[in-house]
């Protein structure tokens, strides 16, 4: 299989956290959004839902757009057996806060990369990077104050790290960019893994 454009992928994802770190990164690439239907079971594995849903989403853009090296990402925040997804509306929001508060929970972001060829063979190469954070000890007027100068409604766990991240987060253990939403290097592995068995 011949890659066109090779070196410009395509990243299947309207995140704009993940479009600022390609672009940080020097990556070329150009965004076609991916509308593919996502696992959401709060109450399955967080590393597979995240990893599944990053394939789904590179799959569907890759067979749209053949011999296009795709990018698919999917990040999940996961405490206590269960996952925290976007949330609903400010009071879900003020809900996933002050459950996470005062706690360490994790965040995963799979990663996936796609290509298809003419006849639709698909071939994916996917992993999955898990960051712990420990959140402050937060009162009902600190959730608020963090909900009032940050838009939460987009994000999972209903917080971003890289948003006045200092008013609720004590410490992160792992990739900061894997917390907003993708870890670049793994991803860019990903990437070179995937042209490289296409070469073989």
């Amino acid at each position: 299989m011949n890659l066109k454009n090779r070196n410009k992928i395509i990243l299947a994802s309207a995140s704009p956290r993940r479009k600022e770190l390609l672009e940080k990164a020097n990556v070329d690439f150009e965004i076609i959004v991916s509308h593919a239907d996502e696992i959401d079971d709060p109450s399955a594995d967080p590393a597979t839902v995240a990893t599944e849903n990053a394939r789904l989403k590179a799959s569907a853009v890759a067979l749209e757009n053949p011999n296009r090296a795709t990018l698919g990402a999917d990040t999940v925040v996961a405490f206590g057996g269960k996952i925290y997804g976007k949330p609903k509306d400010l009071d879900d929001a003020k809900r996933m806060l002050s459950e996470l508060q005062g706690n360490t929970h994790s965040v995963f972001t799979g990663i996936c990369s796609a290509v298809a060829d003419e006849n639709k063979n698909l071939q994916t190469c996917c992993d999955v990077e898990e960051s712990r954070v420990k959140f402050k000890k937060l009162s009902s007027e600190e959730i608020d104050a963090y909900l009032k100068v940050v838009n939460v409604l987009d994000k999972a766990g209903a917080y971003g790290a890289q948003e006045h991240g200092e008013m609720i987060i004590e410490k992160i253990d792992g990739a900061f960019d894997n917390v907003m939403g993708l870890p670049v290097e793994a991803s860019k592995k990903i990437l070179d893994t995937l042209e490289n068995l296409l070469h073989t």
